[in-house]
């Protein structure tokens, strides 16, 4: 009898390690499926090594990969503008649509597996304007990123170089090491940080209004600011100015003296909940972190970061991202690639969105959203935005070695065309002039 039990009490042992192991399959299952179907040694989505499954498109509907031929759009110039957004054939750009999407091309379901067709995708970018983009780029390195703050999508995103993925001289030249394709596999928008320069004022002047008697802020500017043994310059003598005037001046020297009085660790709070110094996901891709280091309270480099020098790294897309969030008096939704998904018989598959927020009161993201503004009709110029009410501010990042980074970066505040951008150009010297430029030839081409 006890044998009897013994052997009863090791098959129910037995039948409940079996229950738990297949519902925690089951659950993986569910979780990881598409993942699994989409791995490359499935012949049934496998072709050559490529994903033969689902096509992607743009937000037009214009077809810029076809998994089932494995062939790109036909025009080499929609081939190189949208390659980062799309992907090469062999998974060497992280951040394209083959990689980032794969178990929605396949289109794995957990009860009918991939037998039901591959899905078509719809991204959320115009490729004409990711074309108009990569021309104004003109063959400059750096990135181009824009953004609906009101839906999530993101309309262009561009970087510079980039290569035709069908080109046997492309490919030949990136497998020697070409110097003109070095970094071609890198989406900038998403994967690079740089020196971020004056846009960084953003930030000081976002602690500032919240921490300092910002309306009664008067700076007198000499051209020069000492701070210890050495010294802070702006271009030229600004003379008296308001924090707004300061802004839209861009005066270092404002903007060093308000750090030294913010000190390091306030302005390191800004610059965080500003997401300038973490990760952000963008469809499920994990973006670059920026830097802020907590510099000694009333040292240069303290006076410096605040004025977006130093040690200060920013990536674009947080930057484009954090404009969002100061058009929507602080809340914005989160970045994203996919607009519409659907299945082979042509049924809708639901696009996830998520929203994202800055710890910034909305009365400071309204009187930024002024100071912004300002920039536009003082400096930089109204009309090479047309009707567009533009607000930005833009950045002359100096580096070691080169040319100044130039950045242009804001957003339209408008119910009809709720967009933010961002332009960089690697060492391409005024972030006015240059990016700026940049910026007016994509937003012309976004809204006309």
């Amino acid at each position: 009898m006890r044998q009897l039990k013994s052997r009863a009490l090791f098959v129910l042992i037995f039948a409940a390690l079996l229950t738990a192991g297949l519902v925690v399959f089951l659950a993986l299952y569910v979780v990881n499926g598409g993942t699994w179907a989409a791995f490359s040694a499935n012949r049934h989505v496998y072709s050559d090594g490529q994903l033969a499954a689902g096509a992607i498109y743009d937000r037009e509907g214009v077809l810029l990969y076809d998994g089932e031929s494995a062939s790109y759009n036909e025009s080499a110039a929609l081939r190189r503008a949208n390659l980062h957004v799309v992907g090469d054939l062999y998974g060497n750009i992280a951040s394209g649509a083959r990689t980032l999407f794969s178990s929605n091309l396949v289109g794995f379901n957990p009860i009918t597996g991939t037998t039901g067709g591959g899905h078509s995708l719809y991204l959320s970018v115009d490729s004409q304007v990711n074309a108009a983009a990569y021309a104004a780029l003109n063959g400059q390195r750096g990135t181009v990123a824009v953004y609906n703050y009101a839906t999530g999508e993101i309309l262009c995103l561009v970087s510079s170089p980039s290569y035709d993925p069908v080109s046997s001289a492309d490919l030949a030249a990136l497998a020697e090491g070409d110097e003109d394709y070095e970094g071609a596999y890198l989406n900038r928008a998403l994967s690079a940080t740089y020196p971020p320069g004056s846009v960084f004022k953003v930030v000081t002047a976002a602690a500032a209004i919240e921490n300092l008697d910002y309306e009664g802020f008067s700076y007198t500017c000499t051209g020069s600011l000492a701070v210890g043994d050495t010294s802070v310059t702006c271009t030229s003598a600004h003379g008296t100015q308001t924090l707004k005037e300061a802004l839209a001046n861009s005066c270092n020297c404002a903007f060093a003296t308000l750090a030294l009085e913010l000190g390091s660790e306030t302005l390191y709070k800004y610059a965080r909940q500003a997401g300038l110094v973490s990760s952000q996901s963008v469809s499920g891709f994990s973006t670059a972190v920026g830097r802020f280091d907590l510099e000694e309270d009333g040292s240069a480099e303290l006076a410096w970061s605040g004025v977006g020098q130093a040690d200060v790294l920013v990536n674009p897309c947080a930057m484009m991202t954090l404009m969002g969030c100061i058009a929507g008096d602080g809340s914005a939704a989160a970045p994203r690639l996919l607009s519409a998904e659907y299945t082979a018989s042509g049924r809708s598959v639901g696009v996830d969105s998520a929203g994202t927020s800055i710890g910034w009161d909305s009365k400071t993201c309204q009187i930024l959203q002024e100071y912004l503004r300002n920039n536009v009709t003082v400096t930089y110029g109204q009309s090479r935005f047309g009707d567009l009410e533009v607000c930005a501010k833009s950045g002359t990042a100096e580096v070691d070695g080169g040319s100044p980074h130039a950045w242009f970066a804001g957003f339209i505040d408008s119910e009809e065309t709720p967009y933010a951008f961002v332009v960089v150009v690697e060492n391409g010297g005024s972030g006015s002039s240059v990016a700026g430029t940049v910026a007016a030839t994509v937003l012309a081409a976004l809204t006309e």
